[in-house]
C-alpha cells in the first residue's frame, strides 16, 4: 500500500531530511507539497515530486493525502498538525510539539479524538549510538546514573535555515518563541528522558543573547544561548547546554556518569560511544556518527513514522513526550527570567 504524503513547510528541515527520507521510502509517495513561499514549494516538488497546493488546508482537507509532516514555523504547529488531525491524517509534527503548554494539548486531544498516528520529530531518540546507550543502561553497564552533561550547540540557525540570513524566521520572537531552547534544547531534555528513563522535577537556568544580530544590527528577540542545571525524580543532577553560538565543530555530545563507569556519547570523535569502567576497562563502540547539518544522513525518523500509519509499531515519540519536553523548557525560560528554580510536578501537562 502507498502512503499518499502531503509537506507543509518547504524550508530546510523539509528540503534536507523529510523530503528525501519519503522520496527514498518504496511505499511512500509525496504527493502535495506547500509554503508560503511559492518558488520554495516549486523547487521541493521538483526535485523530490508532488504537487505544489495553493494554502496549507488543501493539503491538510486532500481526500487524497494519507499523512503529512508538518514542517511549518513553530507557532503554526498546534493550527496545522491539530487541523490535520481533525480532518483523519496521520501527522508528523517538527518539534517542539508547539510554543504553548494549551496548544500543545490541544495537539494531543486531537490525535486521541481521531485515533490517528501523532509522532513529535525529537529524532534524536533515533540515533543508532542512542539506542545502544539506552540499551547499555539499561542493562546495568554504569549502574545507577547518578549524574550527567549534555550540550547541543552549532554556529546559528542563520547558517542552516532555508533563506541562510539574519533574517530568519528563528530569530523572531513571535514565529519562534522559545529561541535555541526550542531548536537544540527541546532534542536534549527529551534525548535524557529516554537514556535514563526519568523525568525532570526541577531546573535552574541561565540565557542570554550573547551575540546574535538580526538583519537590523540588533540583538535578536530570543536567547542564543542557555545552560541549565536539572534535577531528576530519580535524584540525578547534571547540566544541559545549548547555544547558537559554537563557532568551530558542532557539539552533540552527552556524558553520563554512573556508580560503576563513564559513558561518553558523541564526546570523542575517535568513538560513537565510550565506556570507562572504574575498574579500568574501557569499551569503544562505532554504530554510526549523528546527523549534522553539515552532514546529512538518513535520521531513521520518516522509517518510524510510516512503520506507525501502517500499524507496525508506536510511534517513537509521542504527543506526551511532546507536551514533556515543552514543559521541561518552558520551565527553563521561566527560570532564566525569573532567576529563580521551577519545579515540574511529574503528573503536570
Amino acid at each position: 500500500m502507498t502512503i499518499k504524503v502531503g509537506i507543509i513547510g518547504c524550508g530546510s528541515i523539509a528540503t534536507h531530511r523529510h523530503a528525501p527520507e519519503y522520496a527514498n521510502h518504496p511505499q511512500a509517495e509525496i504527493y502535495c507539497v506547500y509554503d508560503p513561499n511559492p518558488d520554495r514549494a516549486k523547487k521541493l516538488a521538483e526535485r523530490f515530486g508532488g504537487q505544489v497546493a495553493a494554502s496549507w488546508e488543501e493539503i491538510v482537507n486532500h481526500p487524497e493525502i494519507d499523512a503529512i509532516s508538518d514542517c511549518s514555523t513553530n507557532e503554526m504547529h498546534h493550527l496545522i498538525t491539530t487541523s490535520a488531525l481533525q480532518a483523519g491524517k496521520h501527522v508528523l509534527c517538527e518539534k517542539p510539539i508547539a510554543t504553548t503548554l494549551e496548544g500543545a494539548r490541544q495537539i494531543v486531544e486531537a490525535a486521541e479524538q481521531s485515533g490517528k498516528v501523532l509522532m513529535i520529530d525529537h529524532n534524536q531518540r533515533l540515533v543508532a549510538a542512542h539506542q545502544m546507550a539506552r540499551q547499555l543502561l539499561q542493562s546495568g553497564e554504569l549502574g545507577k546514573v547518578l549524574t550527567f552533561q549534555t550540550s547541543f550547540g552549532h554556529k546559528g540557525p542563520e547558517y542552516w535555515s532555508v533563506n541562510a540570513s539574519k533574517s530568519t524566521w528563528f530569530f523572531k520572537k513571535d514565529r519562534s518563541t522559545l529561541g535555541v531552547a526550542g531548536d537544540l534544547g527541546i532534542h536534549k531534555v527529551d534525548l535524557l528522558r529516554f537514556l535514563l528513563d526519568d523525568e525532570v522535577a526541577e531546573v535552574s537556568a541561565f540565557a542570554g543573547v550573547l551575540d546574535k544580530k538580526d538583519e537590523q544590527g540588533e540583538p535578536i528577540q530570543v536567547h542564543d544561548n542557555m545552560v541549565c542545571l536539572l534535577k531528576l525524580v530519580s535524584g540525578a543532577i547534571g547540566t544541559a547546554s545549548f547555544s547558537w553560538t559554537y563557532y568551530g565543530d558542532e557539539d552533540n555530545s552527552t556524558i553520563l556518569y554512573g556508580e560503576r563507569g563513564i559513558m561518553k556519547i558523541f564526546a570523542n570523535p575517535d568513538a560513537d560511544i565510550e565506556v570507562v569502567k572504574s575498574t579500568g576497562e574501557r569499551m569503544v563502540y562505532k554504530v554510526g556518527a549523528i546527523q549534522t547539518n553539515d552532514n546529512q544522513t538518513s535520521s531513521g525518523v520518516i522509517d518510524a513514522f510510516l512503520e506507525a500509519v501502517q500499524g507496525q509499531r508506536a510511534p517513537v515519540v509521542t504527543g506526551e513526550d511532546g507536551v514533556r519536553a515543552l514543559l521541561i523548557i518552558q520551565a527553563a525560560v521561566e527560570s532564566a527570567k525569573t532567576g529563580k528554580s521551577v519545579a515540574i510536578l511529574p503528573n503536570h501537562g
